[in-house]
């Protein structure tokens, strides 16, 4: 057999490798958002079983996040020591973990510590599973298995919405907790059986094509020089908004439904389907467009950072306007589109720090982006739940929420998407580090 034949079977074991990654990966975001989505989707029979108000509902939603940047940051930073074989399957333990107290009768405390432990073991979750995708793949591929990867994050609702809302209509909430238990106990044991870090090789191979207008390769710059540079700055700024949207879809969207617009549990449960369905198409056609946009010639500033910010403050302007409208199809045509919109916009935005970063840091940068953004987790529930508690009545509470944060997505999307300049950036790291590279004159 020839060399060329043996690097072309290398070549496609490694490209399917590159695949079934890709796949367990997406289940993974599949799982972290399902077991999110679950205590939203029991909420009315939570806060009537334990006798809690919305504000304490809200307070319990804003504790999973509580931990959740420093989860990110420091199980991140781990990503350069330990395999993320190793890693992520221990995350996954710690998830099924933490939900066995819930299969049975427990008090607000429980429940509460439940979520902040949790909270802490997801932290790092969508940082680690896109850097572990992105290692698998150039640049010039990311955008296809990046959205794949990004949108479990609204398949896992989208298939917990029907499969939970029965569950919690049949039996209780609790069962609800013991299905997602089964199914993380059977994705750790699959990640421990095909699960791997990228090897070296293609590690390199992925670097050496990630380029700037000139031409130049990635360089391992300061950590420093990272967390201070536009694009990873604009990104952070843009993931904030967008996942103060996320957040609310997550913890209140279906009980704003049933208890703001008098859908029965079911029912709830089939409408909260339509954005999640929508958010997984469009997740992967975006990182498509992306990809083909850039192959055209267009800038990463283009391809990225106006693509990603457009689509935030579409999602801010749909949703104050749903904020104005009655219940029917027109609200929720409006909410689909606020809350699908938004989700697209994560896999040009993590695709944009593939761009900037050398995979060396990546992990590092993307786990303090997450740890940033997901202080909007902290605060959107705790607000909401404030003003549906203490507003004349809860429509009105409701409304009032969703207008503060769509009108804050418009307006801070927009601004924070002229920060996001992949091109001038990537060119600015290789001059700076051309610079350190002389020696020192006496």
């Amino acid at each position: 057999m020839t060399t060329t034949a043996v690097r072309s079977i290398q070549t496609r074991s490694v490209s399917r490798r590159a695949w079934l990654i890709t796949t367990l990966l997406f289940l993974f975001m599949l799982l972290n958002f399902a077991d999110k989505a679950v205590l939203g989707f029991a909420g009315v029979h939570i806060q009537r079983d334990l006798g809690i108000s919305p504000q304490q509902f809200g307070l319990l939603q804003s504790s999973f996040f509580w931990f959740f940047a420093v989860g990110a940051i420091v199980l991140g930073a781990l990503s350069s020591r330990i395999s993320l074989r190793w890693l992520l399957s221990g995350l996954m333990l710690v998830w099924v973990l933490t939900m066995i107290p819930l299969l049975g009768t427990v008090s607000f405390g429980v429940l509460l510590a439940s979520r902040i432990i949790l909270g802490f073991a997801e932290g790092p979750a969508a940082a680690l599973a896109t850097h572990c995708v992105q290692s698998w793949f150039p640049a010039r591929k990311r955008g296809v298995p990046l959205g794949i990867t990004t949108s479990g994050a609204a398949v896992g609702p989208l298939l917990a919405a029907p499969i939970m809302t029965w569950v919690i209509a049949t039996w209780s909430w609790h069962a609800a907790f013991g299905v997602l238990i089964v199914a993380g106990s059977l994705w750790a044991l699959a990640w421990l059986a095909f699960g791997k870090d990228a090897p070296e090789e293609i590690l390199q191979e992925a670097s050496s094509e990630d380029h700037s207008p000139t031409n130049s390769p990635l360089v391992d710059i300061s950590l420093r020089t990272l967390l201070t540079s536009g694009t990873v700055i604009g990104v952070g700024l843009l993931l904030f908004f967008s996942y103060w949207s996320t957040t609310l879809k997550v913890a209140w969207l279906p009980v704003y439904l049933s208890d703001g617009l008098g859908y029965d549990t079911l029912t709830t449960g089939r409408l909260i389907m339509i954005p999640y369905a929508v958010a997984a198409v469009a997740s992967m056609t975006v990182g498509l467009i992306s990809n083909k946009l850039i192959a055209r010639g267009a800038s990463r500033r283009v391809a990225r950072g106006y693509l990603a910010g457009g689509l935030i403050v579409i999602a801010g302007l749909a949703m104050a306007g749903f904020a104005t409208l009655a219940a029917g199809w027109p609200q929720i045509v409006l909410i689909t589109v606020a809350f699908s919109a938004n989700t697209a916009a994560y896999v040009v935005a993590f695709a944009a720090i593939g761009d900037v970063v050398h995979p060396r840091k990546r992990g590092t940068v993307l786990g303090c982006i997450v740890a940033f953004y997901s202080m909007a987790g902290i605060i959107a529930p705790l607000l909401l739940g404030y003003l549906v508690g203490n507003a004349a009545d809860k429509i009105s509470g409701y409304q009032q929420g969703f207008m503060i944060t769509g009108v804050l997505m418009a307006v801070g999307g927009a601004a924070a998407t002229l920060l996001v300049r992949p091109d001038l950036d990537v060119a600015k790291f290789a001059k700076q580090s051309a610079k350190q590279a002389l020696p020192t004159s006496r």
